[in-house]
């Protein structure tokens, strides 16, 4: 080490040095804290650190260079020395070297006060006794159930107290629950499902003042979905409180279609079934003097997942047939779930049929607004589909798709794309959604689906409805102005009428006779033919005899 005396360095011998020699000189003089400094600030700490050093802070360095980091009080003596002349910049690195070099005594209190930074006080004039009531004091805050009986003492209060608090609470609690459960009313109904909010129909499928409000995290939680039969039950409000809400949450779920919450969070999902083809027939002949489901069970038979279409000009008997269909249904097949939906019809015709069929009658009068015709519509399909999901057969006959695509047309959003006749296009979306629904599943279930149609009504729109759905079913009757005119009833044109793959619904021996009958009445005009299947089923009592008379008085090819 040179024995230059530092005092003697001036500020413009130091600025004329370089920063690691500067930086060198600082460590030779045993500073601490410069690593971070910049030149003009280490060059101020040289000169007031050389104006204020002393020879004892040198002269252990002399002796032994080698020891100069392992001394516990000199460092802390030297650092006092340097902070009352360093800036503000370097205190934060002093203070963390100045812990290590106090802790170089011992090592369990360096652990302590490492974590505990001393007081302002004791940090100037560091000594092995502050040392020790420091680390004393730190045990003494990290442990104070050591010896000290009165810190325990209100710590056990505070136990005591929170239990008290605890139980009061959960009294309170059980208190209100019991309170809730005697307060509780059963409620049933559909479950319908908006975009943000849904409803239990507890009067029907339109929307009444008594339904029940159900969150979609209830929802999702009960694992519930549109269509649904929800029996639970709701809070009332108690005597003297005002009601929040316009209406009732639902707080519990006791059953959906008749199963536990459980068994219905398993169950199928109806979009991944499998359809296929219908391949068992829904008879429809029921006594020898019920003309028209004689004839449809012959010229277009219906199975179970069959997707039809009626096709009728306006006064042809298409409420007549759809009538005749569904007593033959609830009659000969009673495993059945009949659904009849009158969508924008008359309210004497909606009395008419509930008076006749048993089975579910959900209708929507011409006299009601457009939205509740398409809501109908939609929640009733969507029970439709949630009891094939059980494996459960269910028959939706609809009078009539065409005013519900009507309806449709005036309650949806205009897309901007108008089609001929004033249809916007992305209303023959929704019914195309209700009529394709129909099919058969081949894990169990069926849903089939009839739905009229009109043509002839001098209505361009009409005409634009029909031809979307022309194609779409797989099964077609079609009825006649000119039989209706001429008072031959039931109306159908037979040669227009018929079934997609209808081999499956036959038998082979009678679709080998029913062709041989297409052949010759495909050689006879519309009313001719009519009237003649007509008095043949006049002379027999049931089709199969109807078809051994066809079979010995029709040629053979």
């Amino acid at each position: 080490m040179s024995n230059e005396t530092p005092a003697e360095m001036t500020t413009t011998s130091l600025s004329a040095m370089k920063l690691p020699e500067l930086k060198a000189l600082a460590a030779s003089r045993g500073l601490k804290g410069f690593s971070q400094l910049r030149k003009s600030q280490l060059i101020e700490l040289l000169s007031n650190g050389a104006s204020a050093s002393t020879p004892q802070e040198t002269a252990p360095r002399k002796d032994a260079p080698a020891q100069a980091e392992e001394t516990a009080a000199q460092p802390v003596s030297q650092a006092r020395s340097a902070d009352a002349s360093a800036s503000s910049t370097t205190e934060a690195p002093r203070r963390s070297r100045r812990r290590r070099a106090a802790s170089q005594g011992s090592v369990e209190p360096a652990q302590v006060t490492l974590d505990l930074p001393l007081p302002a006080g004791e940090r100037q004039e560091a000594t092995p006794e502050s040392e020790g009531q420091i680390v004393e004091t730190v045990l003494n805050i990290e442990l104070p159930d050591g010896d000290d009986t009165e810190g325990r003492r209100p710590r056990r209060e505070r136990g005591r107290r929170g239990r008290r608090e605890r139980d009061n609470r959960e009294n309170r609690e059980s208190r209100s629950a019991r309170g809730a459960e005697d307060n509780l009313a059963p409620i049933a109904g559909i479950l319908d499902i908006q975009e943000n909010h849904a409803f239990v129909r507890t009067s029907g499928y339109l929307p009444g003042p008594n339904d029940v409000y159900v969150t979609l995290g209830n929802v999702r939680r009960w694992g519930l979905r549109a269509g649904d039969a929800v029996a639970g039950a709701v809070r009332l409000p108690r005597e003297g409180e005002r009601q929040r809400q316009k209406y009732n949450a639902l707080v519990r779920v006791d059953s959906v279609n008749g199963m536990t919450i459980e068994q219905a969070q398993s169950r199928r999902e109806f979009g991944k079934l499998t359809p296929v083809y219908p391949s068992e027939q829904l008879r429809m002949e029921t006594s020898p003097k019920a003309y028209t489901p004689r004839v449809i069970d012959l010229v277009a038979p219906v199975g179970k997942g069959q997707r039809g279409l009626i096709v009728s000009p306006p006064k042809a008997g298409k409420t007549m047939v759809i009538q005749q269909m569904a007593k033959a249904i609830e009659l000969n097949n009673p495993e059945v779930h009949l659904m009849v939906v009158l969508v924008d019809e008359r309210p004497e015709e909606v009395t008419d049929m509930r008076s006749i069929v048993k089975g579910e009658v959900i209708a929507s009068t011409f006299d009601r607004p457009a939205s509740d015709h398409t809501t109908v519509a939609e929640l009733a399909i969507e029970r439709a589909k949630r009891l094939v999901e059980l494996g459960q057969d269910v028959v939706v006959l609809l009078d009539s798709l065409t005013r519900l695509s009507r309806a449709y047309n005036l309650a949806a959003p205009a897309s901007g794309r108008i089609l001929s006749g004033g249809v916007d296009a992305s209303a023959l979306y929704p019914p195309k959604k209700f009529f394709g629904a129909a099919r058969n599943i081949s894990e169990g279930g069926s849903l089939t689906i009839i739905a009229s149609a009109l043509v002839e009504t001098g209505s361009k729109m009409d005409e634009v409805i029909f031809e979307e759905f022309k194609g779409t079913g797989n099964m077609e009757l079609r009825l006649s102005r000119q039989l209706a005119e001429r008072r031959i009833f039931p109306a159908i044109d037979l040669n227009a009428s018929g079934t997609r793959r209808e081999e499956l619904l036959f038998k082979p021996e009678e679709l080998r006779i029913m062709w041989r009958l297409r052949r010759v009445l495909g050689t006879l005009d519309q009313q001719q033919g009519l009237e003649l299947v007509l008095d043949k089923l006049k002379e027999t009592q049931s089709n199969a005899e109807f078809l051994m008379l066809i079979q010995k008085t029709t040629p053979t090819d």
